[in-house]
């Protein structure tokens, strides 16, 4: 099998690399053959090839059959602007894969929840999937423009989501509810947005034609957020929009305590994009102290998208493992009660366990 490994900027290099190196370690244990090509993707794209995602890293995507993408962006490119923006090559890679359902699944175990901002009985048994649309809404939606003279500048965006797009994406999270709890709210802002009134119609007529069996809800987005931090066990999967799921996937990252924690899987399209939901936190970049415990998950959601469910298994077992053991990087390390490591020492860890569970 074909991996395209995009490493992407700041601590991208550094998080791709541990998970490259427990792939081939554990795909060498298995026999099973997988073929790694590295491209550049963002900022160092732009600095390599004056664009943040130039066509011939599009086709060398499509030709495998997984993408894995550290992160993208920093201050150095800052001053970019429209196309040239190291997040639009994440937009256009999105695009041109057709990957248009984003999974990002927040569970706070035992060992995570002393290093959650929110109290052990609010964030007890919390176990969710977010699942975002990814390649609709007011990121993709035209006509856009900023014009004018200074002091008198006009911009806007448009928000827009047709049916089929709303029930592609629905299906999946009702798809995904079956397999887990049931049970599924989904997330607009239908009492203010014309937009959000047609994703509540179309979400509710799906569930009464297909998925009866299934859980449905309907929840604000401005209560959803509220609710993440009340009381987040509640939810068992999120269906929501594009930029709604942006906000909040990244607000149910932090229950766990860290953005290092949290993976996600783009599919959809016939060649998954498998991510970090982190940044590429260039503060930290090059000290060997980034979590890379969100980069080999995604790893794992990658190897089940590719049917190697032992694979995925195996890198969720070590994860499990060096976390009950304690150790920690920088982001969630807390004197006296945790063992503080680097990246390669927690990587090292999760991968030695993932091969023992083999």
């Amino acid at each position: 099998m074909k991996i395209l490994v995009l490493p992407g900027d700041g601590i991208g290099p550094e998080v791709c690399h541990e998970a490259v190196t427990t792939l081939r370690a554990l795909a060498d244990a298995k026999n099973l053959s997988l073929a790694f090509e590295e491209d550049h993707a963002g900022g160092s794209a732009i600095d390599t090839y004056q664009d943040p995602m130039p066509d011939s890293v599009i086709e060398k995507a499509k030709a495998s059959d997984a993408v894995l993408l550290g992160a993208v962006g920093g201050p150095k490119w800052d001053e970019a602007t429209g196309d040239m923006r190291p997040e639009s090559g994440l937009l256009k890679i999105r695009r041109e894969l057709g990957v248009f359902a984003n999974l990002r699944p927040v569970a706070v175990t035992d060992a995570l929840a002393a290093a959650s901002p929110l109290r052990p009985e609010a964030i007890s048994g919390t176990d969710m999937l977010v699942v975002r649309e990814l390649t609709g809404g007011i990121y993709f939606g035209q006509p856009k423009d900023r014009s004018g003279e200074p002091g008198a500048e006009d911009a806007y965006n448009t928000m827009r989501y047709t049916t089929p797009e709303i029930e592609r994406v629905a299906r999946v999270a009702f798809t995904w509810a079956r397999r887990r709890g049931g049970r599924v709210c989904s997330v607009d802002k239908a009492n203010v947005l014309v937009v959000s009134q047609l994703w509540r119609d179309v979400v509710t007529d799906l569930h009464a034609r297909e998925y009866s069996d299934v859980e449905l809800s309907h929840m604000y987005v401005d209560n959803a957020a509220m609710q993440l931090v009340v009381r987040p066990s509640q939810f068992d999967v999120i269906l929501t929009g594009n930029l709604f799921g942006d906000i909040l996937s990244d607000a149910a990252a932090t229950l766990g305590g860290s953005l290092g924690l949290l993976p996600s899987a783009s599919v959809g399209g016939p060649v998954g994009l498998f991510e970090p939901v982190h940044g590429s936190a260039p503060d930290i970049a090059g000290q060997g102290i980034a979590n890379p415990v969100a980069m080999l998950i995604s790893s794992a959601m990658m190897m089940d998208e590719l049917n190697q469910p032992e694979i995925a298994a195996a890198i969720r077992a070590g994860v499990s493992h060096a976390l009950d053991q304690g150790l920690r990087t920088a982001d969630l390390h807390r004197e006296g009660s945790t063992t503080k490591v680097s990246t390669s020492e927690m990587a090292t860890a999760i991968r030695e366990a993932a091969l023992h569970s083999l």
